[in-house]
């Protein structure tokens, strides 16, 4: 009998824990899915249908997309693929470069060289390159930390190219006092470089790269600054890995509170700026190239926890932990007329179409 009862007992307390107030069993949360890290094309999937999407809106969408000079794009939901898709000659294994949107692999790599005590964020840039890393006066030099180039405010002129040889360097005003989208930040590779005594490419591939399997892809040098090219799958997992919080399917690859705060307004100057990530949902924003505030935020139609990794000619990663979403765009630049470095118009044109798949 006292087995009996414990039976009864366990049974009523599972059916109460997987049950609402009123009987009905709630369904179980879906688990976050990562794809192997071996180097596999193994990949699930979920389709629109599965998601009680608007399937009418998937082909509006496309036709947009391949009208826009978009080569590939990607929509995951919980790490599944709901759309894959490629436009004007490009293929599932044709890579492309992802311009200034890889400026977050720069950043989550110098967080990893922090968690292994390699550096700190908070010292001078002089403290790892030695002093004539740039032609600002000595002082005003070591005013510039490593934290200053993740938040662009070095202080160094913004308006002399992508040079970032020492004579293009200059001094505008103290660091920390002007936000400014810049270049300079690379010297972060030569700063991991030097303290882990390794490569750039090396380290970035041992510690990030291989770890999530984003197999294939390389930093080229272009005009003197190194730009990452891969497939469009492999910055679909550098995009989970960051509504991840930098975990991979139970492992650690950068800190969680650094990623937090890199992923959070990072200095006063641009509320929607962290550490080379831009964030929606601010009151205001500044764009690069001007020293003007924008009041609103950076993509209205686009949900307000989103954060995203944005490139010239519109290479897109656009992270929406709320949706536990990521989504893709790479190609040539979709309005040929009003090119830009970072954030476009077609931004916000392009999430009135997503919206329309759920809305």
């Amino acid at each position: 009998m006292k087995n009996l009862y414990s039976l009864l007992l366990l049974s009523f307390l599972t059916f109460s824990c997987n049950s609402d107030s009123d009987g009905e069993t709630e369904p179980t949360p879906e688990a976050m899915y990562f794809p192997p890290s071996d180097g596999s094309n193994t990949w699930e999937s979920k389709s629109v249908a599965d998601l009680n999407w608007n399937q009418n809106a998937v082909q509006p969408l496309l036709d947009y997309l391949e009208l826009k000079n978009t080569k590939s794009f990607i929509i995951l939901v919980n790490g599944r693929i709901v759309m894959e898709n490629y436009f004007n000659g490009h293929s599932a294994t044709t890579p492309w470069y992802w311009a200034s949107a890889g400026k977050t692999l720069t950043a989550t790599v110098t967080g990893i060289a922090q968690e292994e005590g390699l550096i700190n964020i908070n010292n001078k840039v002089s403290d790892y390159l030695g002093t004539g890393w740039t032609s600002a006066p000595l002082a005003k030099e070591s005013m510039i930390t490593c934290k200053n180039l993740l938040c662009m405010t070095s202080g160094l002129n913004d308006a002399l190219g992508d040079d970032v040889s020492p004579a293009n360097l200059q001094y505008v005003a103290d660091a920390g006092t002007r936000w400014a989208y810049h270049n300079v930040y690379v010297k972060l590779q030569d700063v991991v470089a030097q303290a882990s005594g390794q490569t750039w490419t090396n380290y970035f591939n041992t510690k990030l790269r291989d770890r999530i399997g984003m197999t294939g892809g390389a930093w080229i040098n272009s005009d003197g600054l190194s730009v990452y090219w891969s497939t469009t799958r492999n910055m679909a997992r550098f995009g989970l890995l960051s509504l991840n919080q930098g975990k991979w399917d139970g492992n650690t690859i950068v800190n969680s509170a650094y990623f937090n705060q890199a992923t959070t307004t990072s200095q006063n100057l641009n509320q929607a700026y962290g550490y080379l990530w831009w964030l929606n949902g601010k009151s205001t924003y500044r764009l690069p190239g001007l020293q003007l505030q924008f009041n609103g935020t950076l993509i209205p139609n686009a949900p307000s926890d989103m954060y995203a990794a944005l490139g010239k000619n519109d290479q897109k990663i656009y992270v929406i932990p709320s949706m536990k979403m990521v989504i893709i765009r790479m190609g040539e630049v979709a309005n040929p007329e009003n090119p830009t470095f970072a954030l476009s118009g077609f931004d916000n044109e392009l999430w009135d179409k997503i919206n329309d798949l759920y809305q």
